[in-house]
């Protein structure tokens, strides 16, 4: 997840007295939104005390959890605060990072069967049978945008052994939407 852009390591976060963020890499002061934004985006950073040069990155990391939890974006359930809060000063409090951040792991490799199973759950619906042919057609738009890729419509006669052209591909996508425009049409009513 750590991902560096522009810089060989973290980017390098001063926190001065006055509470201001100062990111060095851009030379601008910056909000704790703005490092939300970072994490999100899987940018590693480090945060100092400008002062005394202490690394404050795990202080700042839980200030922006605070406040995301105070906005209504409350992901923390209660039990789970109080378990943790009862975890510190416990015999096993050294083993309960290790787990937390293995178990986060574990949940993001696991996300895409975790998807699958929620879309499972339409499998027996009637809108399943759009899902599959919107996903289809989502799969052939991205492959047009890929360097070097090469869209084909399924279910077009030779569309597994040859190319489709761009004329070819774009009254296939049309004639799908048609069909897709009906079946919804039919639903409705």
């Amino acid at each position: 997840m750590k991902k560096t852009i522009p810089g060989d390591g973290p980017v390098t976060i001063k926190k001065y007295a006055n509470r201001r963020l100062y990111n060095t890499e851009t030379s601008s002061y910056i909000t704790l939104e703005h490092l939300a934004a970072m994490t999100r985006e899987g940018r590693d950073f480090k945060v100092i005390d400008a002062k005394s040069e202490e690394d404050i990155t795990h202080n700042i990391l839980t200030q922006i959890i605070m406040e995301e939890e105070q906005r209504g974006q409350t992901m923390l359930p209660v039990p789970f605060l109080r378990q943790l809060i009862a975890m510190y000063g416990d015999s096993m409090q050294a083993m309960v990072p290790g787990y937390l951040e293995a178990s986060m792991d574990s949940f993001r490799r696991n996300q895409q069967q975790f998807k699958t199973a929620v879309e499972g759950a339409f499998a027996n619906s009637p809108f399943a049978e759009l899902a599959k042919q919107n996903m289809a057609m989502f799969e052939v738009a991205t492959a047009a945008f890929k360097p070097g890729g090469t869209p084909v419509m399924p279910g077009m006669p030779g569309a597994s052994a040859a190319t489709v052209s761009k004329d070819e591909e774009i009254a296939a996508l049309k004639a799908e939407l048609g069909r897709l425009n009906e079946k919804v049409e039919k639903l409705g009513s």
